[in-house]
């Protein structure tokens, strides 16, 4: 079965954005883009709320801007072409690769997984995050945790009053002090 997974970069005090709405403090150097680029290469499909669509269609079309470094056409060219599901209310028509959820979450989830297909589910965002897993949609929480403290935002983790037992599986720090950390959600007869 395809796993779900939730991946994003967050500060240490646990966000994604902060108080202001900026997440500037987000860029990767050189080292941890290669990483989201590896990444990349796993996902079968993106799921993604109306924010980071909006956020992401700069790489619709990036792939035509002359200052471009080797790497970011390479992100380019495997964000370009990726199936990606965008859950918004507001929009009406999505460009690129893209299509409009025609329904919920729960019910798009449960369809991949019994469809064809290859590679992870990835969501971005979190609200769709914490939806799904309110919902116990997701297999693994994946964060690059980058070396700052925002004092107040949007969380990472979804706030809500369940426990959710998580195992380690890959730590990773980088060479410009971020660290990643890949947890898998730990249920009940799984090893």
């Amino acid at each position: 079965m395809r796993s779900v997974t939730y991946s994003m970069g967050v500060s240490l005090d646990g966000y994604i954005v902060g108080p202001d709405g900026g997440f500037d403090w987000t860029a990767p150097d050189e080292e941890v883009f290669r990483f989201w680029i590896d990444e990349i290469r796993e996902v079968g499909v993106h799921l993604l709320g109306r924010r980071l669509y909006e956020t992401m269609l700069y790489w619709e079309t990036a792939d035509q801007d002359p200052s471009l470094d080797d790497a970011e056409l390479e992100w380019a060219a495997l964000w370009k072409p990726l199936p990606k599901v965008v859950f918004s209310t507001t929009l009406s028509t999505v460009r690129g690769h893209a299509r409009l959820a025609s329904g919920g979450l729960v019910e798009e989830i449960e369809r991949l997984r019994a469809g064809p297909g290859r590679g992870d589910i990835a969501i971005g965002g979190a609200r769709l995050a914490a939806e799904a897993a309110a919902s116990d949609l997701i297999d693994e929480y994946r964060a690059v945790v980058h070396p700052v403290l925002v004092g107040g935002g949007i969380p990472f983790f979804p706030r809500h009053e369940r426990r959710v037992d998580l195992e380690l599986v890959e730590t990773r720090t980088f060479s410009s002090r971020f660290a990643y950390l890949r947890y898998r959600v730990a249920r009940r007869g799984s090893s």
